[in-house]
């Protein structure tokens, strides 16, 4: 019996590339959302629209592939994902889905803390974790932001999946 390989993503940016090994033993219906978004190209183009040192960086929003900052931080794909909490703990290198206050309300925004994050544990559903590039998002959480967390700089990334 062979053993059924574990799906990753390449998230690539300016900064380098970050691989993200799927978690799908405890989150598959957010595996499987990312997986089929990133297939479609859905967030080719978009940016880390939010990063806050010490603590994580996060992208995903369609919106960001547009020039209106305002709207950053409040799309997604049309659809949600019932929340898939798990025993996972948000230390440094976890990848995780955000969400509104809804706890069920997770689209295609995500984020990957970059310090152990354990108010978040069971209350936001992890789905991957980093396997490397680490280095890329240490460099991409320090960029110089404005007010609302949002870098100074568009870092945007193509993601790409092997299975």
């Amino acid at each position: 019996m062979t053993e059924k390989k574990i799906p990753t993503a390449t998230i690539s940016t300016k900064y380098g590339d970050i691989v993200i090994k799927f978690r799908p033993d405890v989150a598959p219906k957010h595996v499987e959302n990312f997986i089929t978004l990133a297939k479609k190209g859905f967030y080719d183009g978009t940016i880390f629209h939010r990063v806050i040192p010490g603590f994580m960086i996060q992208g995903g929003d369609p919106n960001t592939k547009g020039q209106d900052t305002r709207l950053y931080g409040t799309g997604g794909p049309g659809h949600t994902v019932m929340a898939e909490f798990s025993g996972v703990s948000h230390t440094r290198g976890i990848v995780s889905m955000a969400r509104s206050q809804d706890p069920h309300s997770a689209g295609s925004q995500f984020f990957i803390v970059v310090a152990a994050s354990r108010f978040l544990d069971k209350q936001y559903t992890v789905f991957g974790e980093v396997t490397s590039g680490m280095e890329a998002v240490d460099k991409i959480v320090e960029l110089p932001r404005n007010p609302r967390d949002l870098p100074n700089e568009r870092v945007e990334m193509k993601v790409t999946v092997s299975e």
